[in-house]
């Protein structure tokens, strides 16, 4: 979904306007208060269906394309026409806490001229039971939520929330709602809501597959299915994979980030959160400002972080993509089928010990299970998708790639693979999932070729990257396991200095706040400040005289013949490891 701003123009319908939907005065202020000069073509096409021949509807169109519109303005419109209702005429349910903080403001941005008439709750803020209960006391039209805390607060309001008066019910990314083992949180929620005839259904999501069948059952009588066609935004989407060792992940990517070869915004991905810190305390010390994004940080926090990372105080962000966890059983119960060695591999784990998974189970239970950062995040104007670890699953690439090229503009996405016979040489830069990248890849080429779309091999001049090696081994071996781990809890440490919740009991215990702002100081990794300096002789010898003449990964190869050579100091040999003076 994007933020409320004008939706591409590749996505405009031409043909429509605003004032043949026959709206209300109020929404049609505020629709041109947002910028939106005509409908998009999922909206000129959802909207009528919905309000004049109240239509269930399953939408599939690409991100920036305006699905939150299209479900969004009937409802807010079904609301103002039905004013003598009293109590939740709506819910819109959504798979992260990241995703409905966005939906909440586009909510409150198309209500700004009737928020008397249009009460909207967010389940997913940060309200203690007492006080959600004070909210629904109010009568809300709008409930926002995942489908998990949905069903856990109409158990705790013990019958306290009445959905007998909801008329419309809007799914928001459906296919990763499914993704994220919500299906049994919906099937529970069919008892709470009126008979299927009486409710209007809204399923949107960039993708539509088998799995939308039973909700289609379920909520749907004679839905129409909208389905856009998407080759505007993909064409602009180019894909690369390059085979590299576990080393030279941090290796290429100290001289990509910090030789700034990627023009714009990036976003990386790595699999784990360990490994998310290591990368990066490995960049910070050449200098390399990011951030970092996981599940372990409050939401309020993951909220800043996105919002620091769209406002361009940060080009860099590492986000650990969890959704792994979720989606690979049911990633390889869909291909196991059309991949033998994986049906192989699966018949080879069931016969041994999988003490991993229990562990994995445990691990994940400590997380917060409503985030996910490869989808339902606005990160706006990124310009590569860097996979540093790839994705254990195909569909969790597709969720990835699609944070760039979205709204109509350009965009790369880049995956790291490990070959199989580089597994487990490096321990320390290793990671388990790597063990299946070149079966995943295999996975994600087939797929993308049979939606028409290429992923190209890259092959880096490795000749050129070498001379940055021994700086980039300076580096990895000062991040250690002692550094990660003392730097995860400086930032635990900053959380809970900062918490507004803890605000309180602070000034009532002074000497706790005292404590941990004198505890001692963490040195996250030893501080190498020769190492964020590049020398000259390190660049490749077309970029020493004009940095602009580093190229676009791997560097421009300007080949010049030796006896056109102008040499500098009277025709001597420069020395190479004296430095110029800045």
């Amino acid at each position: 979904m994007t933020t409320p701003t004008a939706a591409s123009a590749a996505y405009v319908d031409d043909s429509s306007s605003w004032d043949t939907l026959d709206l209300d005065p109020r929404l049609l202020q505020a629709i041109d208060q947002l910028g939106f000069e005509k409908p998009t073509l999922i909206q000129s096409h959802s909207i009528p269906l919905a309000l004049e021949q109240k239509r269930d509807i399953i939408a599939k169109a690409s991100t920036g394309s305006g699905k939150t519109g299209a479900y969004g303005i009937p409802i807010v419109q079904t609301i103002l026409t039905n004013n003598d209702s009293v109590g939740i005429q709506s819910i819109v349910l959504v798979p992260t806490r990241e995703l409905s903080n966005q939906v909440v403001q586009f909510f409150e941005k198309l209500t700004m001229y009737c928020k008397n008439d249009v009460k909207l709750l967010d389940l997913l803020a940060n309200y203690s039971d007492q006080v959600i209960s004070s909210l629904l006391g109010n009568k809300p039209d709008i409930l926002v939520a995942t489908p998990s805390k949905l069903i856990s607060t109409l158990e705790k309001q013990n019958g306290g929330i009445d959905l007998s008066q909801v008329k419309i019910m809007a799914i928001d990314e459906v296919d990763l709602i499914l993704s994220f083992g919500y299906l049994d949180d919906l099937r529970k929620l069919e008892s709470y809501l009126p008979i299927k005839k009486n409710l209007q259904t809204f399923l949107m999501s960039a993708t539509v597959n088998d799995d939308l069948q039973e909700l289609k059952e379920k909520y749907c009588s004679k839905p129409a299915i909208v389905k856009l066609n998407d080759d505007v935004s993909q064409s602009k989407l180019t894909q690369y994979y390059t085979k590299t060792t576990e080393f030279d992940k941090f290796l290429l990517c100290y001289v990509i980030f910090k030789l700034n070869l990627i023009k714009g915004k990036a976003l990386v991905f790595v699999n784990d959160i360990d490994r998310g810190y290591r990368l990066k305390l490995f960049l910070e010390q050449f200098g390399v400002r990011c951030c970092i994004l996981n599940s372990e940080l409050p939401v309020n926090s993951r909220l800043h972080i996105v919002e620091e990372f769209n406002k361009n105080v940060y080009n860099l962000l590492i986000a650990t993509d969890e959704t792994n966890d979720f989606t690979v059983e049911n990633d390889e119960k869909d291909e196991a089928a059309e991949d033998e060695d994986d049906i192989q591999d699966k018949e080879e784990n069931e016969g041994k010990k999988q003490p991993s998974r229990s562990k994995k189970s445990r691990k994940s239970a400590k997380r917060d299970k409503e985030y996910g950062v490869s989808r339902g995040i606005d990160f706006r104007n990124v310009a590569c998708v860097l996979n540093f670890d790839l994705p254990v699953t195909s569909k969790a690439y597709i969720h990835r790639i699609g944070r760039t090229a979205r709204a109509g503009k350009a965009g790369m996405a880049l995956s790291f693979v490990l070959p199989q016979k580089e597994y487990g040489k490096h321990k320390v830069a290793c990671l388990t999932t790597a063990k299946r990248d070149e079966k995943v890849l295999k996975r994600i080429i087939r797929q993308q070729s049979a939606n028409g779309f290429e992923l190209k091999p890259y092959q880096f001049d490795m000749k050129q990257v070498e001379g940055f090696r021994y700086r980039s081994e300076d580096a990895f071996r000062a991040v250690t396991a002692t550094a990660i781990r003392e730097a995860r809890i400086k930032e635990i440490k900053n959380e809970i200095i900062n918490s507004d919740k803890l605000k309180r009991f602070f000034e009532e215990n002074p000497q706790d706040l005292i404590a941990l702002r004198h505890d001692k100081e963490l040195h996250p990794s030893r501080v190498q400040s020769h190492l964020k300096r590049v020398p000259d002789y390190l660049l490749p010898e077309a970029a020493r005289s004009d940095v602009k003449n580093i190229g676009f990964i791997p560097f421009q190869k300007h080949k010049i013949h030796k006896n056109n050579r102008k040499r500098k100091n009277g025709g001597k040999k420069a020395d190479p490891l004296k430095m110029k003076k800045r």
